[in-house]
């Protein structure tokens, strides 16, 4: 049975037309910890990375709505990302796909692999070779694997933390990483950063699968950075579902929506112009008017922009109303 399957497996990698990749020294490192985990309520999978590496998101994490995520790190293989997802939407799994990547690759003992799947089902894979401290912990629904960490307590610590975090699927794994820093980390110290989260099914349209898609190339704190994009990432989710609320004609849900986003964000002079308009479509003309008085004063071209709303039906009040608005 192994060997049928290592022959499809071959076979669907000649015909992809991608090539071996086989570890030598001119290889750039992706040495790094990282989180692969499904959440159990939503079904979402996710994959998270920091390194003291440039862009170290580029090469190590790779995910499909439906199918899976993978991280291949330490001397990394990057094709092992989109062979593993193919290889799970094929109807390997997880410890299939692992063991057949590593098979026909010959640089197995520094590479470091971790494979989840739709179910939840993940397998992981540390090489020998890998540089030390480095190792790997397989949980419920999760996996975390680190190499060249400043001591071998990084990726146990990664486990509980995620295990007793809460919130979105992305808030955890970052409190996981968060976690690993905390303990020591990369013994190189930290660079860049990455969190990729897609949906547990796909609509068919790549575009919508995403859930989370964030990167912090180059970054002294890339981390502390990552906090801080994936709080403006929650806040323009809140917007986006105010915009939708505004496309129904449901102003009132819009409203709630966009005052969500500005708690996340409260120095966003664009979603406070958006509660403002919003405001005024539901007649509370009085309190919008106090919002955009303040946002013209910050940046004129706020007022600018508000009359053109007018003709797309965005900002839905009387001539008069608009005028004493822009008179503000």
């Amino acid at each position: 049975m192994r060997s049928t399957i290592l022959i499809l497996i071959t076979l669907l990698f000649s015909l992809s037309g991608v090539s071996q990749q086989v570890y030598n020294k001119k290889q750039p490192f992706a040495h790094t910890f990282s989180i692969v985990a499904r959440d159990t309520v939503t079904g979402e999978m996710g994959v998270a990375v920091q390194s003291h590496w440039f862009s170290v998101g580029t090469s190590v994490i790779w995910g499909e709505a439906g199918v899976g995520v993978v991280a291949t790190q330490s001397f990394v293989n990057p094709s092992f990302g989109p062979r593993g997802l193919s290889l799970l939407e094929n109807g390997l799994t997880p410890k299939m796909a692992v063991e057949s990547l590593l098979a026909l690759d010959e640089g197995r003992d520094v590479r470091q692999l971790a494979i989840l799947d739709v179910n939840g089902n993940v397998e992981a894979y540390t090489g020998k070779n890998c540089i030390e401290a480095a190792g790997h912990l397989v949980g419920t629904q999760f996996s975390v694997q680190a190499n060249l960490m400043d001591k071998n307590t990084v990726w146990p610590a990664m486990a509980e933390a995620f295990k007793k975090s809460t919130g979105s699927l992305a808030e955890r794994m970052l409190a996981a990483m968060e976690a690993a820093q905390k303990e020591g980390g990369d013994i190189r110290g930290k660079q860049s950063a990455a969190i990729l989260v897609v949906k547990a099914k796909s609509t068919g349209n790549s575009w919508e699968d995403k859930v989370v898609d964030l990167r912090v190339e180059d970054s002294e704190n890339p981390l502390k950075e990552m906090r801080r994009l994936l709080t403006i990432h929650t806040a323009y989710d809140f917007m986006n579902k105010g915009d939708l609320a505004v496309e129904v004609g449901d102003n009132k849900l819009a409203k709630e929506h966009y005052m969500k986003a500005q708690e996340l964000n409260p120095d966003n002079l664009e979603m406070k112009y958006w509660y403002a308009v919003t405001l005024a479509n539901n007649g509370e003309l009085k309190e919008a008017k106090a919002i955009f008085k303040n946002i013209f004063k910050q940046n004129s071209k706020w007022k600018e922009l508000t009359p053109r709303l007018i003709k797309p039906k965005l900002l839905m009040i009387s001539e008069e109303q608009l005028q004493e608005i822009l008179k503000l």
